[in-house]
Order: C-alpha cells, then sequence, then structure tokens
C-alpha cells in the first residue's frame, strides 16, 4: 500500500519551527472582511508575539480578535507548513510588556511599531510534503 505524501507534524515540531523562523502572515477578519499581512514575530512561550501601529490590523484585531498565522517554507527534498489558530490581544500590562520587548523580536522594516499584540493559540498544526 502507497503511503501519503503528506506528513502530520506534532505540536512540538510545529513549535520548534514557528521558535526558528521570524517571518509569517497573519490572517485576520473584521465586519465581513479577510485581510492578510505578512508580519515579523516570535515564539515565546508557546504564545506568539508581534508589533504593530495604530491602523487597519489593529482595528481588525480589536474588533475580531480571532486570528490564524501561517508560516511555510522549503528544505532539501521536502516543503513544510504550520498554521496557528488563537486570540489576539494588546498587551498592555507593564509586566508583559517588559517581557515581550525580552523576546527579542526585530522588525525587517525600520518603521515606529510601538503596540505590542500576543496571539495565544487555541490550534496548532503543521504538516510536510515530499
Amino acid at each position: 500500500m502507497a503511503t501519503s505524501p503528506v506528513t502530520r507534524l506534532t505540536d512540538d515540531q510545529c513549535w520548534a519551527l514557528l521558535e526558528r523562523e521570524r517571518f509569517g502572515r497573519l490572517a485576520t477578519s473584521a465586519l465581513g472582511v479577510l485581510d492578510v499581512t505578512p508580519l515579523n514575530y516570535v515564539a515565546w512561550d508557546r504564545t506568539l508575539l508581534l508589533r504593530t501601529a495604530p491602523g487597519s490590523k489593529l482595528l481588525e484585531l480589536t474588533v475580531n480578535p480571532d486570528v490564524a498565522f501561517e508560516i511555510d517554507g522549503r528544505e532539501t527534498g521536502f516543503a513544510w507548513s504550520v498554521v496557528l489558530k488563537g486570540k489576539a490581544r494588546m498587551i498592555t500590562n507593564p509586566v508583559e510588556i517588559a517581557e515581550a520587548e525580552r523576546a527579542g523580536l526585530r522588525n525587517q522594516l525600520d518603521t515606529e511599531k510601538p503596540i505590542w499584540v500576543r496571539i495565544e493559540p487555541t490550534q496548532v498544526s503543521g504538516a510536510t510534503s515530499c
């Protein structure tokens, strides 16, 4: 019997990839409008941290905190993808902000992003394929 070309990743394997990578895509939905935004992030204590500025992305997260986040990549002989679903919230507590500052998030663009956001996962899944 033939084996499937797609292999599911364990939670630990998904988190290892989320911790290794620093760039992904955030999917939001507010008032019936879907949006996907590429951004820098850091995985920290089995959550995702990102920074943003006032604008449409922050408004979308305020209207509907349910989000999806995706990373993917290709390596010799295979490709992989991880999708995390969860709830996003602005970090306003000074202790949490100080912790987020220690996480080492670096933005690729030299833009002001003063607002921290944490995504608390409700589900993480991933797969590799040959």
